[in-house]
């Protein structure tokens, strides 16, 4: 598994806490993924840094609601 999908799997496995256990940061989640490439166009692509980008903002957007909740 290269890089690029671990990281995939650690956002699929924050998103799915986000979505299993904080409901109401749902709406965020559209929000934080418009800073994705849309669609599968060849001159789109994603590197690391933007996954891991990606990821640390879910992160953030989860950490910091479980502290102030």
């Amino acid at each position: 598994m290269d890089k690029s999908q671990k990281i995939l799997t650690k956002i699929s496995i924050v998103t799915r806490d986000i979505e299993e256990n904080y409901p109401e940061l749902q709406k965020y989640l559209s929000e934080t993924r418009s800073t994705l490439p849309n669609g599968s166009s060849e001159t789109e692509s994603l590197d690391t840094s933007d996954l891991e980008n990606y990821l640390n903002e879910l992160k953030e957007i989860r950490d910091k609601y479980k502290e102030e909740h």
